[in-house]
């Protein structure tokens, strides 16, 4: 919490610093409190502080959601294991970089979706080739619903890799990931507007490449 200019009498000499409150990780009687029952914030200051357990703690809490991110970009197992791995230890490197102007997961989302948008540049993925996908309607469906949908099978997943990386990875925070728009710009360094015209675009394009595969074009 810092102090603001208008907190002080007029003409009053305000102070050149400001006061900082680090939510304690210890009871009323000085001890450390269970891991278990700090947030994140709390976790990172205990981690910094030199509790190197709470780390773990951190990965327990987020490592699901850190996989199925990754899965989505990679869609294979060993990848995302991997690229998980690389996260929560990139992570635990820069966490005194983690200034907690988002979440946490908001910011371990950054870190993977970076890693992903370059494995995924780095090689092409080895994945089901969209013509041996079972054929979809050409006409009449809506991607956003089809996503949704049991995983929407093969051909959808295919199309879905064949976007922008940054509609790509639009898409996957806000359907897959279930971010909002707000969380979404906090973890791509962009705008709220930004967000939502690449939902808008990636979903156009989606719609477009399971129409022309549906009947049959290039």
């Amino acid at each position: 919490m810092s102090t603001r200019a208008d907190a002080w009498p007029a003409g009053g000499i305000q102070p050149d610093w400001t006061l900082t409150v680090v939510p304690s990780t210890q009871d009323e009687s000085g001890h450390d409190l269970p891991l278990s029952e700090l947030d994140d914030r709390r976790l990172v200051e205990a981690c910094l502080g030199g509790r190197i357990d709470a780390f773990d703690v951190i990965v327990e809490r987020h490592q699901r959601a850190i996989y199925h991110l990754c899965f989505r970009f990679v869609r294979r197992h060993e990848d995302a294991a991997d690229l998980t791995q690389e996260v929560f230890l990139r992570a635990y490197r820069g966490l005194r970089r983690f200034r907690g102007d988002a979440t946490l997961a908001t910011w371990l989302y950054r870190i993977g979706v970076n890693l992903c948008l370059n494995q995924v540049a780095a090689r092409r993925v080895q994945e089901t080739p969209i013509e041996e996908a079972p054929a979809l309607r050409a006409a009449g469906f809506d991607p956003a619903s089809q996503l949704m949908s049991a995983e929407a099978g093969a051909r959808v997943r295919a199309a879905v890799a064949r976007l922008p990386p940054k509609q790509r990875a639009t898409l996957i925070l806000r359907v897959y990931q279930d971010l909002s728009h707000r969380e979404i710009a906090q973890t791509l360094g962009t705008t709220v507007g930004a967000v939502k015209a690449n939902v808008f675009h990636a979903l156009g394009n989606l719609k477009r490449l399971l129409a022309e595969e549906a009947i049959g074009k290039p």
